[in-house]
């Protein structure tokens, strides 16, 4: 199975739909939100959501379904890149819900050969997240470096660094 791809295999226009999607829960949520200290009660305060808020119910913290796209993302995308260069801009367009299920596509907008190295590329990407019933959550663009099938091969292929099992 390949994972990621190479500078070459990136086609300007293409479209990569991630898969497959995610339910978000309450645990994931509440997770994401005590791992990274953002304690906002609209994050986890039910009291507080059904209350004193628009939506009536908790939100999920939206870095999470940041975080859940990029990492979608990877098998199609960045699985053999060499360095995440940028992220150049980030939008959260609606909110998401627990229970919600997340599905992320990723289109090529761009590629460009590195012009200090000729083993290697940047490809600029627009990945986008929607919910089951295809609203819109979530949409980032990013410059991935992405290495030419030349480098991988004078590093060991598709699975570089993979040990020989020993009889």
């Amino acid at each position: 199975m390949q994972f990621g791809r190479y500078y070459e295999e990136f086609e300007v226009g293409a479209v990569y739909k991630h898969w497959p999607g995610k339910t978000v829960t309450e645990y994931d949520d509440h997770l994401f939100c005590l791992l990274t200290m953002n304690h906002h009660p609209l994050h986890m305060d039910v009291n507080y959501a059904e209350n004193t808020t628009d939506f009536g119910k908790n939100v999920v913290v939206g870095n999470y379904i940041y975080s859940l796209l990029l990492g979608m993302s990877v098998p199609d995308v960045s699985g053999k890149a060499i360095a995440n260069l940028e992220i150049e801009s980030l939008r959260h367009v609606k909110p998401t819900f627990h229970g919600d299920t997340i599905y992320g596509e990723t289109e090529v907008l761009d590629k460009t050969p590195s012009k200090s190295k000729d083993d290697r590329g940047v490809v600029y990407v627009e990945t986008r997240g929607y919910k089951q019933d295809g609203t819109v959550v979530c949409i980032f663009r990013r410059k991935v470096m992405v290495p030419k099938k030349s480098y991988g091969d004078a590093r060991g292929g598709e699975q570089p660094g993979r040990p020989q099992p020993k009889e």
